[in-house]
């Protein structure tokens, strides 16, 4: 029994691994359609994301539970917020690719389990350690960090933790599984999305395009939506929170290092004081939490 479990936690690990490296990696997908606008692109997420996932969901004779979740008022509210939310995170991210800003998206995906503490604080009443609050107090360091850096208020960062945060909240409180889930909330964009494309269709849109491969990319949009989230999801069953909350680090480090490496995006000494923060929020969260063991036990309320 012990060695199934451990084989069950292996093959979740490698799942969630491999979704999350998927993650890291997808801004070198997302640069091949760079003249695409970013909500033009994030439309065509939508849009071919919800058919790839109807044709799935339909192939696995799930659309049943998909309609009876639909009919649940209190569900499909829940997904239509999520709906919003994650459309705007796309639409932000796809932007931190095209602008040459993907170092601040990893910064934001960093914060987003620190957003996530203070959101569950400030709208469910969860309660919060001493230490959390410090480690949350350490990501508003780091925007302060970046906005003295920038000289401006920082929007991107916190933009991208705040609505993938709340979308992760939503998506907690509508209990759906995570392909039935995104059905859902790409079906109810659909009509507008398709209205979108078949207007820019006809007014100079990227859709369809006189490049075979622009076209092809923009119809892989949807696959590359929809798988990582399906193994993300078959891993997410079969592994501790708290592995896949050491797991869930991978993408944006992959990300950071994409943009470093390949883009050549510069990473600057405001952005180590930054990225130093979050790091050092995220370990005090992993030792509070016990993922990390330290040869003393700080006292916590």
């Amino acid at each position: 029994m012990t060695a199934s479990v451990d084989h069950g936690e292996g093959a979740g690990i490698l799942y969630a691994g491999a979704a999350y490296s998927l993650w890291g990696v997808l801004p070198l997908y997302w640069r091949l359609l760079a003249d695409v606008p970013p909500f033009e692109l994030t439309m065509h997420r939508v849009l071919w994301a919800a058919l790839f996932v109807a044709a799935v969901t339909g192939a696995r004779g799930h659309m049943p539970r998909v309609i009876a979740a639909v009919r649940d008022r209190r569900t499909l509210g829940t997904l239509a917020l999520s709906s919003l939310m994650i459309s705007v995170n796309w639409t932000l991210y796809i932007y931190c690719v095209a602008a040459d800003r993907l170092v601040e998206s990893a910064l934001g995906y960093y914060m987003t389990p620190l957003v996530s503490f203070a959101l569950g604080y400030l709208l469910f009443g969860e309660r919060m350690s001493r230490l959390k609050l410090f480690a949350v107090a350490l990501a508003g360091a780091a925007v302060i960090a970046q906005a003295a850096s920038l000289g401006a208020v920082p929007w991107i960062s916190p933009g991208l933790a705040l609505t993938f945060g709340i979308y992760g909240y939503l998506r907690k409180k509508a209990p759906v599984p995570a392909l039935d889930g995104l059905l859902i909330e790409t079906a109810l964009l659909f009509p507008l999305v398709a209205g979108l494309v078949i207007w820019w269709a006809f007014h100079g849109g990227a859709f369809p395009s006189p490049r075979a491969s622009t076209n092809a990319l923009l119809v892989f949009a949807g696959p590359m939506t929809a798988v990582p989230l399906a193994m993300f999801a078959a891993g997410a069953r079969r592994v501790r929170l708290t592995t896949l909350g050491f797991l869930q680090y991978i993408a944006p480090s992959v990300t950071l290092m994409v943009a470093v490496f390949l883009f050549h995006e510069p990473f600057t000494s405001s952005d180590m004081v930054s990225f130093g923060c979050v790091w050092a929020a995220i370990a005090i969260a992993a030792v509070e939490g016990g993922a990390l063991k330290l040869p003393f036990r700080p006292k916590t309320s």
